[in-house]
């Protein structure tokens, strides 16, 4: 699949600086794992450009190669670089996908929201932004949901955090209008919807919202949006944890006919 091979042009940038530090020390990348929490694959990923590193491993790696802050100040430009045409890459494979499994942590994935809710939610981002940038955001996600009634139909999975659903982002009548609407997506056949409840004592979820996607190629890659921007995992490794992540998530949540009564619950008031 050759968009799984596109890469930024900064990740390449970074990764070549990191191993030129490296190499100055006369360290090889096993030296470097010693010395910071990630892996040799990892470390190699990242300095031949494959991985756009989170910041957390920017600091380890920099103050593991004593390179004084350089390695922050290269990663700013990395993560201005990568994000926004990852973000548009995501929404072209989402598109043709045979399949997605969504986990949901802090607001509903785009392609269960009202057009209301969506709004709501870009109104909450900070910094602001204005009001031509939020209508062409709300717009944009809209007009991937023609996804849940494409034809053939993908196979779709979320799971959903019960605090996702407590949020009463936009008010009262956005949120139920957003629940019913859940409750509508729920009815798709091709569709299943899980609420992971809080009364749960383990939650294999714990580290954050993630998607698994299948490509029209039977391919299938992890992908994964935070504060820090937005990045694939596209390697067999990655995706194998998050596929045993996403089952195990699945067991533990509500089976889809609990869900709709949950939800239902909520919306009467008694949940």
């Amino acid at each position: 699949m050759t968009q799984r091979k596109k890469t930024s042009p900064a990740a390449k940038v970074f990764g070549a600086q990191s191993r030129m530090m490296r190499e100055r020390l006369g360290w090889t990348m096993k030296d470097l794992e010693k010395r910071v929490p990630y892996t040799e694959s990892m470390i190699a990923k990242v300095e031949r450009g494959e991985r756009v590193p989170k910041p957390p491993y920017v600091v380890a790696v920099d103050e593991a190669l004593a390179a004084q802050g350089l390695l922050m100040e290269a990663a700013k430009l990395l993560w201005e670089d990568g994000p926004p045409a990852w973000t548009q890459e995501y929404r072209e494979l989402q598109a043709v996908a045979l399949a997605l499994h969504v986990y949901s942590t802090h607001f509903l994935h785009g392609l269960l929201q009202t057009e209301s809710y969506a709004r709501a939610v870009l109104h909450s981002v900070r910094p602001s932004l204005d009001e031509e940038e939020i209508e062409v955001a709300v717009q944009t996600r809209l007009a991937t949901q023609q996804l849940l009634h494409r034809k053939p139909a993908p196979r779709l999975a979320f799971v959903l955090e019960e605090a996702v659903l407590r949020k009463m982002i936009g008010g009262t009548e956005v949120w139920e209008d957003q629940l019913r609407h859940l409750l509508n997506c729920a009815g798709l056949h091709n569709l299943q919807l899980q609420v992971m409840p809080n009364s749960r004592e383990t939650n294999a979820g714990i580290e954050g919202p993630f998607v698994l996607l299948e490509t029209r190629e039977h391919q299938t890659i992890g992908y994964v949006e935070g504060q820090e921007g937005s990045y694939f995992l596209p390697d067999p490794e990655d995706v194998s944890v998050l596929n045993h992540r996403y089952g195990t998530i699945q067991s533990q949540a509500l089976d889809p006919e609990a869900s709709v009564a949950f939800i239902k619950r909520m919306l009467a008031g008694d949940q």
